[in-house]
């Protein structure tokens, strides 16, 4: 099993792309080129960091030079460990963001996957950035990022009909703390209903141990799941990425932030990150799963 460093190492290298900006209702906001590099430093033993950001007319394909092309901004960080809030699983996905919820305060997260190649790291990764204010929704950021040097790559724009069918697969919850992780297989079931999406999700030992079923009304790219305590909104982006979350954050109930990616028609990840009803954050979930019918 990797340690947490050895999987945040699969990072590393030169990663080319845009944070696009998004609504709470999809609406398109705009984008920003961007690149950021990880290097390895003393044997791996630090890693540097730098971002870049550029001016939106300019292309950061990765087969083109950025040769005196200077950025409009510029940041440098290095790391020899790993802070609070964040956690990788061994394929390099990863989350970092708020560990507490705090009334009046700004809140959020960050959700990262990175496509693998049997057990070597890919050359694309897809980042997603739920930003709340004052425990409303503010804006979605969708990162969608190649390795320099390698042909670019991107899926069309989920659609629900990628998503209808039914989808088994394993599931590998991380803890803040550091316990050993917990897999289990998950079970999900995705149908329509005149206007409505059906959902039925299975998971724990057998695919059987407990069953959530829920529905949504379907607003174009917009899936709303109104029963329960609060609304949750599924919103439906570009390069077959989704942003799962709550409307608003009701304090003293438990809630969650979820990233989708559709890599190929019939495989998806899908990455949790969970709170308790103290909005203390409480795991990391990433599921694998197959499209079987």
């Amino acid at each position: 099993m990797k340690s947490q460093w050895e999987s945040f190492l699969q990072n590393l290298g030169e990663w080319r792309g845009t944070f696009a900006r998004f609504s709470p209702q999809a609406e398109f906001l705009g984008d920003t080129p961007t690149v950021v590099s990880f290097e390895g430093l003393n044997t791996n033993q630090t890693v540097r960091q730098v971002v870049r950001r550029y001016a939106t007319d300019v292309s950061v394909r990765s087969d083109e030079s950025l040769e005196g092309i200077a950025p409009t901004e510029e940041r440098v960080l290095e790391y020899s460990s790993l802070g609070g809030g964040l956690l990788f699983f061994e394929d390099g996905a990863f989350s970092q963001g708020s560990i507490q919820l705090a009334p009046f305060s700004e809140f959020g997260a960050e959700l990262g996957f990175i496509e693998t190649v049997g057990d070597v790291p890919g050359n694309r990764r897809l980042r997603l950035v739920q930003l709340y204010n004052n425990r409303r929704l503010e804006q979605i950021t969708l990162i969608r990022e190649q390795r320099a040097g390698t042909p670019v790559v991107e899926n069309p724009p989920l659609q629900l009909a990628d998503l209808i069918g039914e989808w088994r697969g394993e599931a590998v919850t991380l803890y803040p703390d550091w316990r050993h992780p917990d897999t289990f297989p998950t079970h999900l079931k995705l149908s329509l209903d005149n206007d409505r999406l059906l959902q039925q999700l299975s998971y724990g030992e057998g695919g059987s141990d407990r069953t959530l079923t829920s529905s949504a009304t379907i607003h174009e790219s917009v899936l709303k799941f109104d029963q329960g305590t609060h609304l949750v909104q599924v919103v439906m982006l570009p390069n077959g990425a989704s942003s799962t979350c709550p409307v608003e954050i009701q304090l003293r109930q438990p809630f969650f932030l979820e990233a989708g990616w559709l890599i190929q028609p019939t495989l998806r990840q899908r990455m949790i990150r969970s709170y308790n009803s103290k909005g203390e954050w409480v795991s990391l979930t990433l599921v694998t799963e197959q499209k079987v019918s």
